[in-house]
């Protein structure tokens, strides 16, 4: 893959007992059995060498806390992942998940309360938090060490400010993606579109033949403080798509303005979907009603069929209600989006970074630990539902829980993938977490056009 930037308790442990525990409480939330042909989820199987964490001391009592925008149902399978550190240090990690953290997090930094380490689901959060609070800490040689052996420069790259290296990458996510109902696609007799025109095509198939609440499409953009970031992701999709991977990097580093032409296109590009009453909300209401309807929720209308088609990442796995399968047979499974030819396979990729605003022992051990290959297949082992993937090179894709979880995997890894890092990710907050998350809620809401929002998105570049 291609990705370009804008004192040890036990040895050799085993994932403890209350990983098995988790896996059977998650097992319910995604019963699927695509991942039949490996040994994923199997939490019993995997062990860490706790000695890597001796040179930090006797760390027995200790604690650190986490804060993070990982919620339920995923916060229980990353928390899970922390139980072989737990039981190799004696540290006892406090979890703290909040939607709000982007905008919580420097709020807490500035009343001098920020929590020992936050997973930044953002570089341009972090490049915030660096440039303008003096917050964060550089890695620790140890996490520098790690990171280089089990992630590419590129990765690497991501974490760093000002050529600082201050945090790790974490979990990786492969965001070009549709959600769709096999059965429903084969009763139709509908197959999956290799081209963004079949794509269009589908989609104007299914409007012409449907009435009433049904549409090819569903969406919502609603997340709390975090309102609008899914849209963000399809204008990226489109970017990539209508104008390539080169005028990508220069809207994301500001070489060209937000409201360049091309860019103008790429929301057009989206916009023939979701800005037609005539393609959404299946089951959710009309177009305005994407500004309002929760991103958690918004795919469900698939299982009512209300709705025929959903964009959402890989990590949307996990979002299915109880009893959902996901496979190629299932209740529902994704689709790769398709580009303008079969000839390329532009892909938007995101990830979480580690970064630590102190310098305790135990904090530096944990960041040791989430930036080593042991992290990574805990973590793995401890997803039996499936919905995650690492870049860390040291991950088995073996103990990924399913066929999807391992095709996610493969993108992140094929050569051939043309890759760009989530646009808004990597922008200054004051658009990628403001602006842009804004501007595209009210381009539902308020049936703002393209040329205002983008405008106003140009003003607010710092």
């Amino acid at each position: 893959m291609r990705i370009q930037k804008f004192g040890s308790r036990r040895r050799g442990i085993a994932l403890a007992a209350g990983i098995a525990s988790t896996a059977l409480v998650l097992g319910a939330c995604a019963d699927t059995d695509e991942g039949s042909g490996g040994d994923g989820g199997d939490a019993e199987a995997f062990e860490i060498d706790c000695a890597a964490y001796e040179e930090f001391g006797d760390l027995e009592g200790t604690t650190v806390t986490v804060y993070t925008t990982i919620v339920e149902p995923e916060a229980e399978t990353q928390q899970a992942s922390y139980e072989p550190f737990e039981e190799c240090t004696g540290v006892t990690v406090e979890y703290e998940g909040s939607r709000e953290m982007e905008a919580q997090l420097p709020v807490r930094v500035q009343a001098g309360n920020p929590p020992d380490i936050a997973i930044l689901p953002q570089p341009g959060l972090l490049s915030t938090l660096v440039n303008e609070y003096d917050a964060v800490l550089p890695a620790p040689e140890q996490v520098e060490a790690n990171v280089d052996e089990f992630w590419s420069e590129d990765w690497k790259e991501y974490g760093t400010v000002d050529g600082t290296f201050y945090a790790a990458p974490l979990g990786s996510n492969v965001k070009s993606f549709v959600w769709y109902s096999p059965s429903m696609f084969a009763d139709a007799g509908y197959e999956i579109p290799e081209t963004w025109d079949d794509l269009i095509t589908l989609t104007e198939t299914i409007a012409e033949g449907n009435e009433g609440a049904t549409r090819p499409w569903c969406a919502g953009v609603e997340s709390g403080d975090a309102t609008g970031w899914p849209a963000t992701d399809w204008i990226e999709d489109m970017v990539l798509r209508s104008a390539g991977p080169e005028v990508y990097d220069q809207w994301v580093s500001h070489d060209i303005p937000f409201d360049d032409p091309q860019i103008v296109e790429a929301f057009d590009m989206a916009g023939e979907i979701l800005k037609n009453p005539d393609h959404v909300n299946g089951g959710l209401g009309g177009v305005d009603s994407i500004a309002t309807a929760s991103w958690t929720d918004a795919g469900y209308p698939i299982l009512e069929g209300n709705c025929w088609m959903h964009r959402a990442a890989n990590f949307y796995a996990t979002q299915w209600p109880e009893g959902t399968e996901v496979g190629p047979e299932g209740d529902v499974y994704a689709f790769y989006l398709p580009a303008e030819t079969t000839d390329e396979k532009p892909t938007l990729v995101a990830g979480e970074f580690i970064g630590a605003f102190t310098d305790r022992p135990e904090v530096e051990a944990f960041q040791t630990y989430l930036s080593s290959s042991d992290w990574a297949n805990a973590k793995a082992a401890a997803t039996p539902a499936g919905g995650w993937v690492s870049a860390n090179n040291g991950m088995d894709p073996e103990n990924l829980a399913t066929d999807f979880d391992k095709l996610s995997a493969e993108i992140l890894a094929d050569e051939a993938t043309v890759a760009r890092f989530d646009g808004s990710d990597l922008m200054p907050s004051a658009v990628g977490t403001d602006s842009f998350w804004s501007g595209m809620t009210e381009w539902f809401a308020s049936d703002r056009s393209t040329e205002q929002v983008t405008s106003d998105i140009e003003k607010s570049w710092p």
